[in-house]
């Protein structure tokens, strides 16, 4: 049960932030280096999820990935 918390509030933590850089399109507080780091961590994370079947860890770090891979994008091409 902790388990299922900390996973959703560590991966709908993204989702604000991807909101707010979709309608504002302001990406100026956010850290280009840190989010590539991010999205590259998480990615290898719901990959090894993939490789041991971790249905926990490829759901959480899928969705996460997404979210975070928005943010990056966002960065990119609105800076």
């Amino acid at each position: 049960m902790i388990g299922l918390i900390a996973a959703t509030l560590t991966t709908g933590s993204f989702l604000p932030q991807a909101i707010k850089v979709i309608k504002t399109k302001d990406t100026s507080g956010i850290s280009l280096t840190m989010y590539m780091m991010s999205v590259v961590g998480v990615f290898l994370w719901f990959i090894y999820g993939l490789t041991i079947h971790d249905m926990a860890l490829i759901i959480a770090n899928g969705i996460t990935f997404v979210l975070s891979a928005i943010i990056l994008i966002c960065k990119i091409r609105y800076k």
